[in-house]
């Protein structure tokens, strides 16, 4: 009795101490899925916090507290992937994986990881896995054609494209893909017979059929092939397809009279597209350049093509193109360019090429009326505003000018060009100049240069204009010694400089720049003799001044100009044989 009662004893401390140990490991295990979520749900905190280091090192936490969750991993493998540590990142996608087999995400990943290291067979496996779990993901089937392919496992790929047939029914895109398997398989039979029963399930849509002739053509069987393509044609004359394919089959055995018939049945079939057209005379032309380059050809059938109704104006643009090229008479391509704006006025590329040929014929009047043109049309183009501008401007219409001008800086953006945005605050400058408003001049200048500021002209005539009305010197001086270092031999720009020294009572420095002036000037004005003599009279040599003042005066009689008569004070300078401050 007394044993019995030991035994039970034994029992029930065995089963205290049994029981003990399991509360403790399930108090234990709650304590650490706690802490496990408390960490990681600030990781995530943190991540969208954009605290992506702190959230780095409270995931790695995570994963030392308890290495059989997965969320953990799966977030750090991004991290690794970021920071192109490309082993880690893989080596911790499979162990989220591992972890959670059947999660999507996870496998996408991990795909997606495999792909980028070209482990192809991998990713298939990862894929296939997707699927089976989702049969009704058509990208994953679709990205497991190319995972295939890419294995040159054509039976595979095959495979997966039957299973895309059975989702989305029988369609000109798989089956030409299933073909073309076929065919680099080496299984001629089957490629043929795909594109067949494409054919034979739409028997009334003949370009299927002259799908399955193209297949029979490319797989060795050209005599069926061309029979199919003449019966589509008794049956629908016009049918591209197969006019092309007949085309195409009679350049390759050489009949260029079939040939030439057939490229001229194309061009004028009014199925043809523009793609079509402008395809089948790159042919033309490539031929004609083979055969010498005679553009009497080309340009006929360019014109014949062009009487036909257009979609577009690409082949008016494409025969420009050529006539450009075959340096071709500028009169005789703006008819061809005027035809492309009839049919798309916002085609800014053949505005501006009409631009550019009024702008050398000088028929400034075409310019502005094209630009004017292209605001409507082409409201967001600077250039048209620019060349508006500077039309205006060489007709002395400085009103005018200036509004367009004015306009085309509404249309600047941060990716406008900067150094047309710099002409454009240039040539405001030198208007607002001419209209006498000389600070505004200035602050147009000043931005000309914030867009480029080695602008040289805007250097130059800002230095000039500062120069004359005696301000701001040492600036103007440091202008325009840039414009003479970019360009030393330019009479306008030493004269500048010379007459910015004067100013600056440097005599001796002006009168080194002004023989340089004189030295590499070929239209002697009568400002520069006059800033001659100014300066030589300074310089102490009165006698070579007064020479100066006198062929000053007989240059401004010639000029005539009453705008900017200089004739009254270079008398009075001559009378008094000394220099006159204004």
């Amino acid at each position: 009795m007394r044993r019995t009662l030991n035994n039970r004893l034994i029992a029930i401390v065995v089963l205290f101490t049994i029981h003990y140990s399991l509360f403790t490991s399930f108090a234990v295990a709650q304590d650490m899925a706690r802490r496990y979520d408390y960490f990681f749900l600030e990781a995530i905190c943190q991540q969208e916090k954009g605290c992506h280091d702190a959230a780095f090192d409270l995931l790695t936490h995570c994963v030392e507290i308890d290495s059989t969750r997965s969320e953990a991993y799966y977030y750090l493998a991004r991290y690794y992937d970021f920071l192109k540590n490309k082993d880690k990142a893989l080596a911790y996608s499979e162990k989220a994986v591992q972890l959670e087999p059947d999660n999507v995400t996870y496998l996408e990943t991990l795909a997606n990881t495999y792909i980028g290291r070209r482990q192809y067979d991998k990713a298939i496996d990862a894929m296939e896995h997707i699927f089976s779990k989702n049969s009704e993901r058509e990208d994953v089937l679709s990205l497991l054609v190319q995972l295939y392919e890419q294995q040159q496992d054509y039976e595979g790929a095959i495979r997966t494209l039957t299973r895309l047939e059975t989702m989305e029914g029988k369609s000109e895109r798989l089956s030409m893909a299933k073909s073309e398997l076929y065919t680099r398989k080496g299984d001629k039979k089957a490629a043929i017979n795909e594109m067949k029963q494409l054919a034979d399930q739409y028997p009334n849509d003949q370009n299927y059929r002259c799908l399955y002739g193209t297949t029979l053509y490319l797989n060795g069987q050209q005599k069926k092939a061309v029979a199919i393509y003449n019966d589509i044609l008794k049956i629908e004359p016009d049918n591209r397809s197969a006019q092309m394919a007949l085309l195409s089959h009679y350049n390759e055995i050489g009949d260029s009279v079939q040939a030439r018939q057939w490229l001229d049945r194309m061009l004028m079939n009014k199925n043809a597209t523009t793609q079509d057209r402008v395809l089948l005379l790159r042919q033309v032309i490539g031929e004609s350049e083979r055969n010498g380059g005679d553009s009497t050809q080309v340009l006929r059938l360019f014109h014949r093509v062009l009487n036909l109704p257009q979609a577009d104006a690409d082949l008016a643009i494409f025969c420009a193109t050529y006539m450009n090229l075959k340096k071709m008479p500028n009169d005789s391509i703006s008819p061809i360019l005027e035809r492309a704006l009839a049919l798309e006025p916002a085609n800014a590329a053949a505005r501006l090429q009409l631009v550019s040929y009024a702008w050398q014929a000088e028929d400034r009047d075409r310019v502005i009326a094209l630009c004017q043109d292209a605001r409507q049309y082409n409201p967001d183009e600077m250039a048209f505003y620019y060349y508006q501008g500077i039309a205006y401007y060489q007709k002395d219409q400085l009103d005018q000018a200036l509004n367009a001008f004015q306009n085309g800086i509404g249309v600047i953006t941060a990716q406008s060009d900067p150094a047309i945005v710099s002409d454009f605050y240039a040539v405001m400058g030198d208007i607002l100049h001419q209209k006498g408003q000389a600070r505004e001049a200035f602050v147009a200048y000043d931005s000309c240069l914030v867009w480029k500021e080695d602008n040289i002209g805007c250097l130059n005539n800002y230095a000039y204009y500062l120069s004359e009305l005696g301000e701001q010197l040492d600036k103007a001086e440091q202008m325009s010694y840039r414009t003479i270092k970019a360009e030393p031999k330019n009479s306008t720009y030493l004269d500048t400089y010379a007459w910015i020294l004067f100013m600056q009572k440097r005599y001796s420095e002006a009168k080194i720049y002004i023989d340089q002036t004189l030295q590499y000037d070929t239209d002697t004005s009568a400002v520069l003799l006059e800033h001659a003599g100014d300066i030589y009279y300074q310089a102490g040599d009165a006698a070579q001044a007064l020479e100066y003042w006198r062929q000053a005066l007989e240059q401004a009689e010639k000029d005539d100009d009453t705008k900017n008569d200089r004739r009254p004070i270079l008398i009075r300078k001559i009378k008094l044989k000394k220099y006159l401050k204004e």
